[in-house]
């Protein structure tokens, strides 16, 4: 049971952070570099920043967290950034960082899930951390795609639209 308990909980987490990988590709997609970078108000994120952010959250929180490498994460730098990166250099750093976090919760031994460890000043096990950063990753995904539709409006396609 433990073995069938634990292939459906690292399928629902890599499930979760590929459809909103998905999400994130097909926005972005629509958008040129100059509208990637683009802020509502000053003040605001744009979509590279949260790209960025997203990139960093799950390395560290994820990845990191899982596999014990060292947690290099720049936080303030995801935010700085302005016109830092073209879209395409952008989503691949996005797939890499969930390639590691997929690889990561794939490869998790079950101490490394239950164990507590301090992660961005909170005591959490490997499976909260884990469930929290996917969480977080659908959360500004959902952002990305508001931003598009406002950068877009009516020309905006929606997923699966020709």
């Amino acid at each position: 049971m433990a073995e069938d308990l634990r292939t459906a909980l690292n399928r629902a987490l890599c499930d979760e952070l590929d459809a909103a990988l998905s999400r994130i590709h097909h926005c972005v997609g629509q958008l040129t570099d100059a509208q990637v970078w683009w802020r509502p108000p000053e003040g605001t994120n744009a979509i590279g920043n949260l790209i960025l952010h997203l990139a960093g959250n799950i390395r560290q929180m994820i990845h990191a967290n899982l596999t014990g490498a060292a947690d290099v994460r720049d936080r303030p730098a995801e935010f700085a950034a302005r016109d830092a990166a073209p879209k395409d250099a952008l989503l691949a750093t996005l797939a890499s960082a969930v390639a590691l976090a997929r690889d990561a919760i794939t490869a998790a031994t079950d101490e490394r899930l239950t164990e507590r460890r301090r992660v961005n000043n909170f005591d959490w096990t490997g499976i909260e951390a884990a469930v929290r950063s996917v969480a977080h990753f659908r959360g500004h995904t959902q952002e990305i795609i508001h931003i598009t539709r406002t950068v877009l409006g009516d020309a905006y396609q929606f997923a699966g639209a020709r």
